[in-house]
């Protein structure tokens, strides 16, 4: 009898350890779910960009007033009968 009891302690330990310290156990669950929350947290910067660049696609097609503000501010142009005035600021 005391021999019975022996192996299934035994095997008990081993269940436990695999429980602990195999594929599964508590501290890689842990790990995945920290690397769930970083990728989570990336995934929403990537839709909110993805949103913003709908937004300004839908604009882009829809409508002149984005095309001609992106003209003026990134490439500097103007309507052929408006005079640019620049303010620079005392140093």
């Amino acid at each position: 009898m005391r021999w019975v009891t022996v192996v299934l302690a035994v095997l008990l330990l081993a269940v436990q350890a695999d429980l602990w310290l195999g594929r599964g156990s508590l501290p890689q669950v842990m790990q995945l779910r920290s690397q769930l929350a970083v990728q989570q947290a990336v995934n929403e910067e990537a839709r909110t960009r993805n949103t913003r660049l709908a937004a300004e696609v839908s604009d882009l097609k829809e409508g002149l007033e984005m095309v001609e503000e992106k003209a003026r501010s990134e490439l500097g142009m103007l309507r052929p009968d408006e005079i640019l005035v620049q303010v620079s600021p005392r140093p």
